[in-house]
């Protein structure tokens, strides 16, 4: 197995993370929670897990109604901690925090008590305490941090004052009122040498919480999705979420998802949604006159892999060379705002043609007939099948969980049914690779490897237990599975 940016911290320990919340910054979502009581106000930590979708935004942790006390990632994507009170403070990292593949683990440690500066904010990034600034400015000694924890204001996750809200996941959130914690208080290095959550065991304080995500119901209670597990029940009202954010994407088992670093640059700015899992061609600032495409953020060279694809915009446009496809490509693709076929050491595609159900090898795609409804069409779910355990590797495209039509003698097309041979150019296959066609077909894509975007009606897993699926990973009775790590671990080689 070999990853294309190698999916951090998702090797498990003994503790597991079954759940996060995904929050997509363009419904406007957030946590509020209004203290009932003042709690500490010099002393305090936070801890919690992320992973990023959009990365060219103001990505807000925490924040709060009236004051602008923040924690955030700039969009310069600088990690950034504000304290607007008597004496400021504020802290922003030279570190760049610009992986969309990687869970990040951060613990911020206050204690304004402390005499030497340097130590009254302590800022940890996947247990290594972080010491290069770009700016570094610290509270004078005692200072209150009147609003992180006091019942005189609105406690925000996942926005701040003025909006700019969170885009990505968010897993394992504590708080802790009245003690400056150590990140070995939440997390461990392991046998591998990857820093793995642990069950935090300490006390929380008076105004302390953790939020683990595993209730899926929307009250202001312990079933719902803001559901404080510490004990002190302080339970958080949610703004636009529902059932479907809750997902098991998480720090010890990290799913694939398109990866926007690895497609081309003007999707990268804002042409990625819902943690990832969905992209569309159909947003300011991109053209679309040109060849777009986006890849998985997980290469494979072993083991049997499933995923879904449903094109939810137009496919194509009228009269014009500029079908959307659905496919498996080989070899490193170089992000860019160029022709698809741009790449490092040769990419070669396996494309689903959604006209007449063709399979295309990295040829001309041809005239298409944009009305035969026979093929595949908007929402048509689309199950592709990898096997890289063959001496060569296949792939095998379903559609709505059926077999596609008869076989063509066309050179790039194929054949309608069965299994594809891939080519051994390069060994790393990506999947999916998802291409938009030039002209106003404003390509839309969901993409499912076992964290989809939506609830499946259906529900199935993978034979391991992982994924959610509208069809059977199963093909030929053979089992196929999600993209995960856990799988990886399993079966990548």
């Amino acid at each position: 197995m070999v990853a294309f940016i190698l999916p951090a911290n998702s090797a498990t320990g003994g503790y597991e993370i079954d759940n996060s919340l995904r929050i997509e910054d363009g419904d406007s979502p957030y946590l509020q929670l209004a203290h009932g009581a003042d709690g500490t106000t010099k002393t305090m930590t936070f801890s919690w897990w992320f992973k990023q979708g959009n990365i060219t935004i103001n990505r807000n942790f925490f924040g709060h109604s009236s004051v602008d006390d923040a924690i955030f990632i700039r969009s310069d994507d600088g990690f950034s901690f504000i304290m607007r009170n008597a004496a400021d403070g504020i802290l922003t990292t030279n570190r760049k925090f610009r992986d969309p593949t990687a869970w990040y683990h951060i613990v911020l440690a206050i204690d304004t008590t402390q005499g030497t500066a340097a130590n009254r904010i302590k800022l940890y990034v996947n247990g290594v305490q972080e010491t290069s600034f770009a700016t570094a400015t610290y509270p004078d000694q005692n200072t209150d941090l009147t609003g992180f924890n006091t019942n005189t204001d609105n406690q925000f996750i996942g926005r701040e004052k003025g909006g700019n809200y969170f885009d990505g996941y968010l897993a394992d959130i504590n708080f802790i009122d009245g003690a400056a914690k150590a990140p070995t208080d939440f997390g461990e290095v392991n046998d591998n040498g990857v820093w793995v959550p642990i069950k935090y065991s300490g006390g929380y304080g008076t105004n302390g919480y953790f939020l683990e995500f595993n209730q899926t119901g929307t009250s202001q209670n312990a079933s719902g999705i803001g559901a404080d597990t510490s004990g002190n029940d302080a339970h958080w009202a949610i703004d636009s979420f529902t059932a479907r954010d809750i997902v098991t994407d998480s720090p010890t088992n990290n799913f694939a998802t398109l990866n926007p670093l690895a497609g081309n640059s003007q999707l990268e700015a804002n042409g990625y949604f819902f943690g990832n899992t969905r992209v569309s061609s159909n947003v300011t600032g991109v053209d679309d006159t040109n060849y777009l495409m986006s890849i998985s953020s997980i290469g494979v060279t072993t083991g049997k892999w499933y995923a879904e694809f449903q094109a939810t915009g137009n496919l194509y446009s009228s009269g014009t060379d500029s079908t959307s496809l659905i496919g498996v490509g080989s070899g490193i693709y170089k992000a860019g705002n160029g022709n698809h076929n741009t790449a490092i050491g040769g990419f070669t595609h396996w494309w689903l043609d959604h006209d007449d159900d063709r399979v295309i090898v990295d040829g001309d795609i041809g005239n298409v007939n944009m009305n035969d409804s026979t093929h595949v069409v908007q929402n048509d779910t689309i199950g592709v099948y990898l096997n890289c355990d063959t001496t060569m590797p296949t792939v095998t495209f379903l559609k709505n969980g059926a077999a596609l039509g008869g076989a063509t003698n066309s050179p790039y097309n194929v054949r309608r049914t069965g299994s594809y041979s891939l080519g051994d150019n390069n060994p790393i296959f990506f999947m999916p690779v998802v291409r938009y066609g030039d002209g106003s077909n404003n390509g839309q894509f969901k993409c499912n490897f076992g964290n989809p975007p939506d609830i499946p009606s259906s529900g199935n897993a993978d034979a391991n237990g992982f994924g959610n699926f509208e069809y059977s990973p199963t093909l030929g009775g053979v089992n196929y599975f999600a993209l995960c790590t856990k799988n990886l671990a399993e079966f990548g080689g």
